[in-house]
């Protein structure tokens, strides 16, 4: 399996790859314009715009859309970020030119009919509700605007109900001319692809746009601090935040196999010391994310109020401990889970395009998978209990939801953690 990689003159960028013996492709459009690209007053319109490309273009209604590629057997679908806004098919390999035209119509075609804006909006406000209504879901956007509050960074992707019932026809139409262009665009197709019929099909369909240049991001600032919201739920919801690396800085690999360690999975140490050895969890884990110029490690955990205390002293020593004691077996079984993960997922053809979407994005290429095994291997023990050391003392956050009275606070602990 080789990517192809072909840039137009205007920027556009086109990224594919074949697997042979498929007979299905992922094909779709990575922008490089999500939330933290918005104004203040822009919040939420990445993700309100994503939902409006389903409503309906100059050439087909919404109907039209979703009629053209589901008669051939395929899915259609988008997402939003913080840092792009994809818009993807899967289809059978003789159907990706199409998808494509399809894809291509309704990112650069758009209508914005008043009415479907406002029924797009009442959807929006709907899903809104529902994430308030879940608390293992709502507790991660309240975390994030208190890692980096009154940044673009930190506001959440969805945006706030009273900017949601703003929005109109043309400020969509102001966020796209200023953040859609072709050198803004990454076109990625991965499974039984033809590299040459998608250069030609996209030559076609993007050649003649004109580039808007490079949009300005503000750099993210991870600041820390605390929320803590009243709810009669059954549990409360603890979600505790370390600024970790950006993407582009190669720790970033030790950050994943530590946060691994400590909480990937059924052997992790967080998972076997707070829910297998004392039973004071359902659910309890910690994964690390990486942006551009910021990332975070995030241990979530939801307990009783009773047993709240118990479970923060609980992972504050195990944060702790693993600077002293991780062991050659936990990193080697943390990396060997990484590895596999990386790998399982290139099987996928929508891994295979997303991956290589976002590559072409950070490092204009696609490195070899074996450069990320390689990185993934070079992490060792004492690498894993010296970044564990600087943890302990990185800036941090803290969201707590729910029956929240027992609950330590941010600076309880910040203490426990410098203790």
């Amino acid at each position: 399996m080789t990517q192809r990689l072909h840039t137009l003159p205007n920027g556009f960028r086109i990224v594919t790859e074949a697997m042979p013996g498929l007979q299905s492709a992922s094909v779709g459009l990575w922008v490089e314009a999500g939330g933290r690209h918005e104004r203040p007053e822009q919040n939420g319109i990445a993700h309100f715009l994503e939902h409006m490309a389903f409503k309906g273009t100059r050439r087909r209604s919404a109907l039209r859309i979703a009629e053209e590629i589901e008669d051939v057997g395929g899915y259609i679908n988008a997402y939003t970020s913080r840092e792009m806004t994809a818009y993807y098919a899967r289809v059978l390999s003789q159907d990706v030119v199409m998808a494509l035209d399809v894809i291509a119509d309704i990112v650069l075609n758009p209508v914005f009919r008043k009415a479907d804006i406002e029924t797009e909006r009442h959807v929006i406000l709907q899903e809104i509700g529902q994430a308030l209504d879940t608390p293992d879901d709502i507790i991660f956007d309240w975390l994030h605007e208190v890692s980096y509050p009154d940044q673009p960074f930190g506001r959440t992707i969805l945006g706030p109900e009273e900017r949601v019932a703003s929005f109109r026809k043309a400020d969509f139409e102001g966020f796209t001319g200023a953040h859609y262009g072709p050198d803004q665009m990454i076109l990625s197709a991965a499974g039984g692809v033809d590299h040459d019929a998608i250069v030609t099909a996209a030559e076609r369909i993007f050649g003649g746009l004109k580039p808007v240049g490079a949009s300005a991001m503000e750099a993210a600032r991870f600041v820390g601090g605390e929320r803590r919201e009243v709810k009669d739920l059954e549990q409360v919801h603890f979600a505790l935040q370390f600024e970790a690396p950006g993407y582009r800085d190669d720790k970033v690999y030790t950050a994943q196999v530590y946060s691994t360690a400590m909480g990937g999975g059924m052997s992790s140490r967080l998972f076997q010391k707070i829910r297998e050895d004392r039973g004071l969890c359902y659910s309890i884990y910690a994964q690390s994310s990486a942006y551009e110029d910021t990332g975070q490690i995030t241990v979530y955990a939801g307990t009783s109020e009773a047993e709240i205390g118990e479970l923060t002293q609980l992972t504050i020593t195990e944060l702790k401990r693993a600077a002293d004691d991780m062991t050659e077996a936990e990193v080697a079984r943390a990396r060997a889970q990484l590895r596999a993960g990386l790998l399982m997922g290139l099987e996928s053809p929508s891994s295979r395009a997303e991956r290589n979407a976002r590559l072409v994005s950070i490092w204009g290429r696609v490195p070899d998978v074996a450069e990320a095994v390689a990185k993934i291997d070079a992490v060792d023990t004492a690498s894993v209990r010296g970044y564990a050391a600087e943890l302990t003392a990185a800036k941090s956050a803290l969201a707590i939801y729910g029956p929240v009275a027992r609950a330590p606070g941010i600076d309880e602990v910040r203490k426990g953690l410098a203790a």
